[in-house]
């Protein structure tokens, strides 16, 4: 048997390559707030302080909190703390690896209950350049530990500190008027990034109905679905079963009709459906894992985002059993849909957007007095538009019959042997 020889890494070089993971300031903290939900908080307050060179963020809640050993194990790169089915942890890395990917010191602050004294570590990038080893500092009795503990309202909770915020200040004059101009507009984008991928927390949908605010600003949530507007549409709900090794469980397919403009409840609550990225970008796909948003916007692949197709949104529901067959990404920011899923999922999202094209279509006066008339002229290859029309029509009553695949392959057919009819019916 050969001798095992331990070899651990250098801490210096480790630690700078895990800033690079991929989180963006939002998603960073996304995860931040995670930790809070897993500790069964209910209260998150969020504050971006700019200090010039000494700018500072804090993340407060009143969830479980920790005694020393528990924040030993939490501030441990690869902590080794099992996840129970529907944490929203998964690597035992968020925590310091998003904290880190923002600023060069990490501080948390805890109290396990209102009898215990608050425990308080510190991850310093600048002291484990110096040393070159992990090393954890315990700043439990120092003024700003002290002072972070006091944002502790309840029995119980935590603080995280970002201190050292080199990845957002400026190397350069961090003490003026574009430094701060930069750390006071962090605050509406994480508003919008929060209320979007927490919405189901803070609508109560999930749960235990959660707060977080950001700057004193209480954060509303944003549903991607309209659901509250009359004139949205909830198209069937498609189940599957997939597998993944040994593992098995259900992934859930809901599928929405946006209504168009003019039938929004108000101009603002239509400009506020179109959502951070507007509304293009945000149609497609939206998938959660145990509820909490992951993934938005585009079409994993299935299909290209289209104008005509703005208006299509579906949610993908799966749960953590099924993370090795997503292949969720550190920063909980991206997965795969799995070969088999997506192949399932191609017919009803073909149909959603189908749905979605004749209703953005329908919403066009000039689309729909051409096709009022389209019956009454007679039929001519030149006319592109009510042509066009008449095979939106076809493929639209195909997807509502479940014929659509007999549609294509008549498509096909049409699209091999009479090119100037398909292209006159839309199928090219």
């Amino acid at each position: 048997m050969p001798n095992r020889l331990s070899v651990a890494p250098s801490a210096r070089r480790l630690t700078n390559s895990l800033r690079d993971i991929g989180y963006s300031f939002e998603s960073a903290v996304a995860d931040l707030v995670d930790n809070s939900v897993a500790a069964g908080a209910d209260q998150i307050t969020i504050e971006i302080h700019f200090e010039g060179r000494g700018s500072y963020l804090t993340i407060a809640d009143n969830g479980a909190g920790m005694h020393d050993d528990h924040i030993n194990e939490a501030m441990r790169f690869g902590s080794r703390r099992e996840y129970d089915d529907g944490d929203l942890g998964r690597y035992g890395l968020g925590l310091k690896t998003a904290s880190l990917s923002q600023c060069r010191r990490l501080e948390v602050v805890s109290r396990g209950n209102r009898l215990s004294s608050p425990v308080a570590r510190a991850i310093d990038l600048d002291f484990i350049q110096a040393v070159d080893d992990w090393v954890t500092l315990d700043i439990s009795e120092e003024p700003e530990a002290l002072a972070a503990a006091s944002l502790i309202k309840g029995n119980s909770g935590s603080v995280v500190v970002w201190r050292k915020l080199d990845r957002l200040l400026p190397a350069k004059s961090p003490e003026g008027g574009w430094a701060r101009r930069r750390i006071e507009g962090l605050g509406p984008k994480l508003e919008a990034h929060l209320s979007m991928v927490f919405h189901r927390f803070l609508s109560g949908e999930a749960g235990t109905k959660i707060s977080i605010s950001v700057n004193d600003v209480d954060l509303e949530p944003w549903d991607p679905f309209c659901r509250d507007e009359a004139a949205a549409e909830t198209l069937d709900v498609d189940e599957f079963e997939i597998e993944h090794g040994e593992v098995s469980d259900t992934v859930t397919l809901r599928r929405y009709l946006l209504p168009p403009r003019e039938d929004f409840s108000s101009r603002e609550a239509f400009e506020q459906a179109s959502g951070p990225e507007k509304w293009n970008r945000q149609q497609g796909l939206y998938i959660y894992r145990a509820n909490r948003l992951v993934q938005w916007g585009g079409w994993a692949g299935i299909r290209t985002i289209d104008e005509h197709t703005k208006s299509a949104r579906a949610s993908l529901d799966f749960g953590t059993k099924l993370d090795e067959a997503f292949n969720i990404n550190v920063a909980k920011m991206r997965v795969n849909l799995p070969g088999q899923l997506r192949k399932m999922m191609t017919r009803p999202i073909n149909e959603l957007c189908i749905a979605a094209d004749a209703a953005y279509r329908r919403s066009s006066p000039r689309i729909v007095t051409e096709i009022s008339e389209a019956p009454k002229k007679p039929f001519a290859l030149g006319g592109d538009e009510s042509g066009a029309a008449i095979g939106l029509a076809l493929r639209t009553a195909a997807a509502r019959t479940g014929n659509f695949e007999a549609l294509e392959a008549i498509s096909s057919l049409i699209r091999s042997e009479m090119p100037e009819l398909a292209r006159h019916l839309g199928f090219d």
